[in-house]
């Protein structure tokens, strides 16, 4: 650590964030190393260093023969204005190097709130913002994750997206990256190369039209870029690398345990999930390998807890053989055993008890609507009837605390979905009177709504979404018909979300705004203590884009999408149809009851999903 820096850390909050030196960092002799890779996560240290994706990423590339692939993450606002005061360029944390001496920039984004952070590390890094004005090979920037399936606001900025899971095509993408630079190929020839892997898309190699009315006319591709760009998987991922010698932080982080991913993608098909749409097909992991790699996790982190974690993991098919067997190992040793993504369809006495061995956590479950027929409307494919009986359960095992997630601003929805919300509340409350074991303690039913955001690649992708004033209004009215004491209403703040909703269907002319808004300050959106609206309103404005075009104007149903050039692997016509049938309060069966028909399972070579 140089002497600058060892001044200016016992000026911000949690210095921990910043020094690296964690147990099981992966340090490599730069006299060996002919690629650098710096990954970068566009939000703070607490939350990157709990991303799953970054530590699987981060372990394929140190795995990699004469690579070396460290962390950066984005700095509080503290840390920032230091760093500037005292002209230290933003840095990585196991060699302290700036990012300017990296090779290649990589960027894992999971929300669309972290855009701006992306802009600003290139800023402290002394890196141009904008591809163009990346001329040589060096500085390759390159984005991948979650919500990147729509990465039209940052085409501007980066040079290419890894689109779906990276195991296999981080390693193919870096290996090609060496070659060219070991044989001294031009950006341009790095480029072309490396957009013929299947799963890799170019911003730059296609030429985007627009009508008279501001919508998309047609993408072109150039350079003989493919029409359409197909996401990667990993077909079994029994094969796929998970490294259980993960990096012990240094401070306290959001997810302060292990954490073992029994399987991937979705069986249920709620229709305002993109998750639940892009993570398709499902993949699980065999129970025999998820229990050595428990062990090992546990082992080699210290850790006194383990989260088994997918997108809906009461789902694994192999969930009561796995917890059976990692609480023979847990219990004894008093490490906590907790499972998130519950259904409430799927949640027996069998697993309660087993989830109270060690610690007793709270509760939490989805009905995402108040009404039979919302739910049905959005695939939730989860009664009341399931609801109560879940509850029940838990409040007969003991529990007290449960919380209880809704949206509003759903398709269709209706004041009479709203009230409906506060009517099943009211009757959780009333099931813990009638089945709680331990009435002493009282009871906390915490209730949360977001604001449904339209999201690309799901059936409500063309969706209006409702604007700020009536979602403050129906807001209010669920406000004002929950006036209990046991029940606690929190709800996502309506401008954030809005927000979001324009970059999460936005086109590349939002390029011009996301600058604008990083010019004016804009930066750690996703956090109350940063984030000004009015900020990106003014934005806007000065750009002549109006940010209603991309939420309540909603999107024509044959109209040009600014993602039509990336697939998922699920047909639109799928999703067309999966939208009717919800205009028509009609349900999907889950994958394990009937096969819909998606064409996720095109992605397989044997061409079935193993649900």
């Amino acid at each position: 650590m140089n002497e600058r820096l060892e001044r200016i850390l016992p000026k911000v909050q949690k210095p921990a964030r910043y020094v690296g030196g964690e147990y099981n960092q992966t340090i490599k002799n730069k006299e060996e190393v002919d690629v650098r890779v710096a990954f970068c996560f566009p939000d703070t240290y607490e939350i990157g260093m709990s991303n799953l994706g970054i530590r699987i990423i981060y372990a394929v590339m140190n795995r990699m023969e004469g690579v070396w692939c460290e962390r950066v993450f984005t700095p509080w606002g503290d840390m920032e204005d230091e760093l500037c005061k005292n002209g230290i360029p933003l840095y990585a944390l196991e060699s302290g190097d700036a990012l300017s001496e990296f090779d290649m920039i990589a960027f894992s984004v999971g929300y669309e709130m972290s855009y701006t952070n992306i802009l600003n590390m290139l800023d402290l890094g002394g890196i141009p913002r904008r591809a163009a004005d990346r001329k040589g090979l060096e500085h390759i920037v390159f984005v991948g994750g979650a919500c990147m399936y729509n990465p039209e606001p940052l085409a501007d900025f980066i040079d290419f997206v890894s689109l779906g899971e990276g195991e296999e095509l981080t390693e193919e993408i870096v290996s090609l990256y060496r070659r060219a630079k070991r044989e001294g190929w031009s950006k341009e020839a790095f480029l072309l190369a490396v957009s013929k892997l299947e799963g890799v898309y170019v911003p730059s190699f296609y030429e985007h039209r627009y009508n008279a009315d501001g919508t998309l006319q047609a993408i072109t591709p150039l350079h003989g870029a493919p029409a359409k760009v197909t996401k990667r998987i990993m077909e079994n991922l029994d094969d796929a690398l998970y490294p259980t010698d993960i990096i012990v932080p240094n401070t306290e982080i959001v997810h302060d345990r292990s954490n073992l991913e029994v399987m991937r993608g979705c069986i249920r098909g709620c229709r305002f999930c993109q998750a639940g749409f892009t993570y398709r097909p499902v993949r699980p992991r065999s129970p025999e390998l998820l229990l050595r790699q428990a062990v090992e996790l546990l082992e080699n982190s210290g850790c006194h807890e383990i989260t088994l974690s997918s997108l809906s993991t009461s789902d694994y098919k192999y969930l009561p053989v796995l917890a059976q067997q990692m609480q023979e190992y847990c219990t004894p040793r008093k490490i906590n055993l907790s499972l998130p993504s519950l259904r409430a369809d799927n949640f027996s006495r069998e697993l309660m008890l087993r989830l109270q061995q060690v610690r007793k956590s709270g509760l939490t479950f989805a009905p995402e609507a108040g009404t039979q027929r919302l739910r049905d409307a959005i695939n939730k494919n989860v009664t009341e009837e399931e609801i109560l009986q879940t509850c029940a359960i838990a409040f007969e095992g003991g529990w007290n605390n449960v919380k209880l997630y809704f949206m509003l601003g759903l398709p269709t929805e209706t004041d009479e979905d709203v009230l409906g919300i506060a009517e099943l509340v009211y009757k959780v409350l009333k099931t813990w009177r009638e089945h709680a074991s331990n009435k002493k303690r009282g009871v906390r039913i915490h209730v949360a709504t977001a604001y449904f955001v339209p999201k690309p690649f799901t059936p409500f992708q063309w969706e209006k979404q409702i604007s700020l004033e009536e979602y403050m209004r129906r807001q209010k009215l669920l406000k004002d018909n929950m006036p209990s004491k046991s029940i606690e209403y929190n709800w996502h703040a309506s401008d954030l979300s809005r927000l979001e909703a324009v970059l999460a269907r936005g086109d590349r002319r939002l390029c011009a705004v996301l600058e604008e808004a990083v010019n004016r300050g804009a930066r750690l959106d996703g956090w109350d203590e940063y984030f000004s609206y009015q900020t990106w309103l003014d934005s806007f404005a000065a750009c002549g884009i109006d940010p209603g075009f991309y939420t309540t104007r909603g999107y024509g149903i044959d109209e040009l999408l600014p993602w039509d050039v990336i697939s998922d692997g699920v047909s639109p016509a799928f999703l067309k149809k999966e939208r009717e049938r919800a205009y028509r309060n009609e349900t999907t069966p889950d994958c394990r009851a009937s096969c819909s028909g998606c064409g996720a399972n095109c992605l397989l070579k044997g061409g079935k999903c193993d649900a």
